[in-house]
């Protein structure tokens, strides 16, 4: 370790390292690298996300480091988006070719405070991921924020740590560098993030050195396992309801509907959204959609925005619960938002009847509902 900053070492728990990305580096094959995460992922705040995000700035070092025609970049990062939604969407969006060598995990700061869905949301991912991608490494990021720089270790980390730990994954905890360097009176977050979360591109610069450091450090770490390590097999859930087998479905997956429009196209403006924009939609009371799967969790992504109104689900067809998903967002934009219905005890069938109503937030223009697809956790 000799060559790594010792201090730049102190935020980053290597664990099982990089075994396996390192050991087709060194044999010079080519990898996939993919950025799951929010708005931080994504690169909002710098100047050019493609160009001055810590995703893109690591990307170049990986390019130059190892060749440009040897690495293969995947950003699935979508602003306002949580681990819930991450595990939901990562086949589609970050293993869209099946595997990859590398998976870069970013939601730290999108978690809520629900220890439970958080664990849930991590460890889905891990298992989802080792599943469909068994060589895959994996590395958990923790990003700055108002919430995550009130001690070394807040809640949200500490929950993801938790799950770091379990599965022997490595961690690069951006936040407690940037809270030691508040602490000594070296830096002010303002002036590397001016809204709190997002950085500027001196705040990204930080977070990217971060992340080279724990690449070289693993590199260097892992140069004496010629034959890289096989991911051991997995080890009981720390939570058995997790997302292991979340997916996102389109929402063809309906076995009825009624009273809805198929619009070709998403909204204006929109945000937090660069995919397919085809959804379902309707603003009248009492149209329906129903919808079937197979598992334990299910629920929808809609879009949600100035004219977002008040919906209905239904779990046996007879009982009805309000969904008001409308917020200060909605105001500005479209964007794509998760509705999530509650567990079964069981695998088994589940039967989902939505329907529309005619109430609304008094800040709504109106009282639309648009499904964008089907979310399952068979």
């Amino acid at each position: 370790m000799s060559m790594i900053d010792q201090s730049a070492s102190s935020y980053v728990n290597l664990r099982r390292g990089l075994p396996n990305l390192s050991k087709r580096l060194r044999h010079n094959e080519p990898i996939v690298v993919a950025f799951l995460g929010g708005s931080i992922t994504e690169g909002y705040g710098a100047s050019d996300p493609d160009k001055a995000s810590w995703r893109a700035l690591t990307e170049s070092y990986l390019r130059e480091r190892f060749s440009e025609d040897r690495v293969t970049c995947v950003n699935a990062g979508v602003g306002g988006t949580n681990s819930t939604f991450g595990v939901h969407r990562l086949r589609e969006h970050a293993l869209p070719n099946s595997e990859i060598d590398l998976l870069f995990v970013e939601f730290s700061v999108n978690d809520g405070e629900d220890r439970e869905e958080s664990i849930r949301g991590m460890e889905g991912i891990v298992r989802q991921c080792w599943r469909l991608s068994p060589e895959a490494d994996i590395c958990f990021l923790y990003t700055a924020a108002e919430k995550n720089l009130t001690a070394r270790m807040p809640f949200n980390i500490a929950v993801h740590e938790e799950v770091a730990a379990h599965y022997h994954i490595p961690s690069v905890n951006f936040a407690a560098s940037i809270y030691d360097l508040i602490g000594e009176g070296q830096a002010r977050w303002e002036e590397l993030a001016p809204d709190l979360v997002h950085p500027n591109d001196a705040g990204y610069a930080r977070y990217a050195q971060a992340v080279r450091h724990f690449l070289e450090y693993a590199f260097i770490n892992d140069a004496g396992h010629e034959e890289g390590w096989e991911n051991p097999a997995l080890p009981s859930p720390l939570d058995d309801k997790s997302y292991e087998h979340a997916v996102m479905l389109d929402f063809y997956q309906g076995v009825q509907q009624g009273g809805f429009m198929l619009m070709k196209e998403a909204p204006e403006p929109l945000i937090n959204w660069r995919y397919q924009g085809e959804h379902l939609y309707a603003d009248r009371k009492g149209a329906s959609f129903s919808f079937a799967v197979s598992g334990r969790s299910a629920g929808l992504l809609l879009l949600c925005g100035p004219d977002t109104g008040i919906f209905e689900y239904s779990l046996d067809g007879l009982t009805f619960n309000e969904v008001q998903l409308f917020d200060e967002w909605c105001l500005g934009a479209f964007r794509p938002v998760i509705a999530m219905f509650p567990l079964s005890p069981h695998g088994q069938t589940l039967q989902i009847t939505v329907r529309n109503t005619d109430r609304k937030d008094e800040r709504s223009t109106g009282t639309g509902l648009r499904i964008l697809k089907v979310l399952s956790n068979a």
